[in-house]
């Protein structure tokens, strides 16, 4: 090294900040650690020595590289054996949603009213480093315990439930009535000038835009109109239940691509329950090839400046049923669940101004030209499918001691309280409980509230808030490590809290057998819930909070609307979820020759013959431009300026997310584009930055950086393929730092995938040990990483086959 790189790096120069000659070779107990790992990525990836430098040959460039590879992995293998490591933290905002979820059976949003979650240097928010609990989010934690609670636990007799039964003939009266009336004005207005009449006879009677009633005997149609005032519009409640196949009517409401059927029901639906809606649906055309969705959405409008419509009953309805065989689609709603509610309501009369009434609104949310037709809405309010709830009679399990209060809260704790703390419980423990019940009881109306107080200081516990050792624990200290991996594993995999097989096998003290963990991990994987692995983990790893607040200019992009914002938001968590329910190469990540999209998405690819917004997997051709992350238009979006492009923040998420080599932050008074200057300012954006580049204070960073963005030139602010900015072509080549030539987004992947395959693969490695360990890697890991990440190159580079890995390994079992 004295020969190659004490020149810029020793006594005379350094450059850097870095001097070869002084770094401490004491790896194991040294302070230079760090320095010896930019050396060992510097000379690796071809960086250094410089081109003006004497020549490395490859021989020699290979003897140090091996050298410092295997002295760094013993050192690393060393210090983790003699450190003490704990991912002690208490659950994120995410899990602990989950979590009660799971738990509870319920799937509201429990977590909603908590704060959001800092994220540390990795970009992780489950980091042990970043979790720490203040006495406000305690008090915060317990309140959300108790109303989770109240939420699952239900008291005295059935509410009795209230109907709407609507068909469409019904609600079309008003209008039908409204047109029939300007058709009479009309002809008594112009009954001396015929043609005036005609042409304007025509235009009462042409098929609306907008949502339309429309006769299917005679072929009438009329505007479909609401207002808030007056409540002219609302319909009352009965208590008889509606007919589950109600007479099929001869009017329709018609509802064509991005508009909505207002049915207002008054101000009578109550606080709990469940909402339950029927429409008897179809679409309109059997020619027409595209299905379009029914969204639901529940809403008031109180004036003309107090409005509110959500999106409720989860994932929008594809409407598949014909014209002639119509069929019902239903939504559950629970109404706890639905924010914001009509705030004058049970204080002014149906009628007045503000209006105290509600409504739900169907929308026809597809992209494409399909219409919806509906002929009848049914309503239920107060729905509950049994006496008591499932939540309920999960928690006051059944029991011949029902009627002995204090055997049967120790039945009830017995049964609640090892699902909530993820392990045995001992008597003590118990009992601490009973004593508390025994004290608030006289003070608590019924048997079910005095409960609900004491399992709320089980959830308020840092036994449930916490993810920690089980410790040894008087009745099952032998199985603590069991417990201990099967709270990590479902934390991992499922962000919450392990299920009753998990639990089963801890206590039986088989977790740890590598084929029953391998099994498990199978099953896990398998589980609906997996999903919920793959949209927190995506979302950290590339840092997709970004998306969340980007402003895009409209001037610019006005075809940029909340549906292309959402599906961006999807894609990349439905393409990682499928590489992982298939176990896809994670190299698919640099390039694959699939994407997930819907119709929006698809629109926006120049994509054909996607129809629809559901996502589903698409075969893309090298025409369209894409494939693997780096193509994606939501990532590519978050890291602009909402105007253009952005290469410094797309070079940056590169080396940082996906090849975990983030750079040095910038130096203090770096010198800012001068865009009032006329020369920078005519310059192309590529040339703006080659410019800024050429500045001594900037030039280090920059070259290692700018090079990555250039390769995405080709993609303008909101991810679409250009081949010109400004009349100009698009200049999107570049060198990297070592003089490889990387030729636009093309060039790129080629360079990643014939290059740096080992690199990317050790740093998703690293990012997935990183979220399932719950704490920052640090040089300790490092030996264990390499090691799952060489492994898994051998057994083909599978995503699910890196999750096995992590989880089969001294790291994560260890913890």
């Amino acid at each position: 090294m004295s020969n190659f790189c004490v020149d810029c790096h020793g006594p005379d120069s350094e450059e850097g900040n870095l001097r070869i000659d002084t770094l401490n070779p004491d790896l194991l107990h040294g302070k230079d650690v760090a320095w010896w790992l930019e050396v060992l990525a510097a000379v690796s990836k071809g960086e250094m020595p410089p081109e003006d430098g004497e020549e490395l040959s490859d021989h020699d460039r290979a003897l140090l590289v091996e050298w410092l590879t295997s002295e760094i992995q013993t050192a690393s293998t060393v210090r983790r054996a003699e450190q003490v490591h704990s991912s002690f933290r208490r659950l994120t905002r995410y899990e602990t949603n989950y979590a009660l979820q799971d738990l509870l059976g319920l799937p509201y949003d429990f977590a909603r009213d908590l704060p959001p979650d800092p994220s540390s240097e990795d970009g992780f928010q489950n980091s042990s480093e970043t979790l720490s609990m203040s006495a406000i989010q305690f008090a915060a934690y317990r309140e959300l315990s108790s109303n989770a609670l109240q939420k699952a636990i239900v008291h005295g007799e059935k509410p009795t439930p209230i109907y709407w039964d609507i068909s469409m003939q019904d609600a079309a009266a008003i209008d039908f009535r409204k047109q029939d009336q300007q058709i009479k004005n009309l002809e008594k207005q112009f009954k001396d000038d015929p043609e005036p009449l005609a042409k304007r006879l025509k235009n009462a009677r042409a098929t609306p835009r907008d949502t339309y009633y429309l006769d299917l005997t005679s072929g009438q149609t009329a505007s479909e109109e609401w207002a808030y005032y007056g409540a002219q519009y609302a319909r009352k409640p009965t208590d008889k239940m509606p007919t589950d196949s109600p007479a099929e009517s001869n009017v329709v409401a018609v509802i064509p691509p991005r508009k909505r059927l207002i049915v207002e029901l008054g101000d009578t639906i109550p606080e709990e329950g469940t909402l339950r809606v029927r429409v008897r649906a179809a679409r309109k055309s059997v020619e027409n090839p595209r299905l379009p969705s029914l969204r639901l959405e529940f809403g008031w409008q109180a004036s003309n400046d107090s409005y509110a419509a959500v999106h409720v009953g989860g994932p929008d309805k594809i409407i598949e049923a014909t014209p002639d065989h119509p069929q019902f689609y239903e939504w559950e709603v629970p109404l706890s669940e639905v924010q914001p509610r009509n705030s004058v309501r049970h204080i002014n009369k149906l009628g007045d101004l503000p209006s105290p009434s509600e409504f739900i609104k169907l929308v026809n949310s597809s992209i494409s030209a399909a219409d919806v037709q509906i002929d009848h809405v049914s309503v239920s309010a107060n729905v509950y499918k049994q006496w008591p709830p499932a939540s309920h009679s999960r928690i006051f399990i059944e029991s011949e001691n029902k009627s002995d209060e204090s055997v049967y809260a120790r039945e009830v704790l017995a049964n609640f309280m090892p699902q909530a703390w993820r392990r045995e419980i001992t008597d003590a423990e118990i009992a601490q409980k009973l004593k508390l019940f025994t004290t608030i009881r006289p003070q608590c109306d019924d048997f079910e509230q005095a409960m609900t107080e004491v399992l709320a200081t089980v959830l308020s516990s840092p036994q449930f808030l916490y993810v920690s050792h089980a410790g040894a624990l008087a009745s099952d200290a032998q199985n603590a490590p069991n417990y201990n991996l099967a709270t990590r594993l479902a934390i991992f995999l499922w962000c919450s809290i392990p299920d009753a097989e998990l639990l089963k096998l801890a206590s039986e003290g088989k977790l740890g057998d590598p084929a029953v963990l391998n099994a498990q991990v199978d099953r896990m994987l398998a589980d609906p819930r997996s999903r919920r692995f793959s949209e927190q983990f995506v979302r950290q790893w590339l840092g997709m909070q970004l998306l969340d607040y980007l402003n895009v200019d409209r001037k610019t992009y006005p075809q940029f609307d909340p549906a292309l914002k959402e599906a961006m938001l999807e894609e990349p968590v439905a393409f990682f979820h499928e590489v992982l329910q298939n176990n896809h190469s994670v190299l698919d990540f640099i390039h694959a020759d699939y994407t997930l999209a819907n119709e929006r998405l698809a629109t926006h690819y120049g994509i054909n013959d996607v129809y629809g917004n559901d996502f589903r997997r698409v075969e893309l051709e090298p025409k369209h431009q894409r494939g693997g992350l780096l193509t994606q238009a939501g990532l590519l979006a978050m890291n602009s300026d909402g105007k253009d492009s952005h290469p410094l923040k797309r070079g940056i998420w590169v080396l940082k997310s996906l090849l975990n080599d983030p750079p040095p932050p910038p130096p203090a008074a770096v010198p800012i584009i001068d865009l009032a200057d006329p020369e920078i300012a005519k310059l192309t954006l590529k040339q703006r930055i080659e410019n800024h580049r050429d500045q001594a204070a900037c030039k280090s960073c920059h070259a290692k950086i700018d090079p990555w963005g250039i390769a995405f030139e080709n993609f303008d602010a909101v991810g679409r393929w250009r081949t010109q900015v400004g009349g100009k072509p698009v200049d999107a080549s570049s060198l990297l730092f070592n003089k490889q030539e990387l030729n636009g987004i093309d060039g790129l992947k080629r360079f990643l995938l014939e290059d740096r395959q080992d690199q990317f693969t050790q740093a998703i490695v690293h990012k997935l040990t990183t979220y399932g360990l719950g704490r920052p890697l640090n040089f300790g890991d490092r030996a264990s990483v390499d090691q799952i990440a060489a492994e898994l190159r051998q057994k083909g580079d599978g995503l699910a086959t890196a999750i096995k890995l992590i989880v089969a390994s001294d790291l994560f079992q260890s913890e």
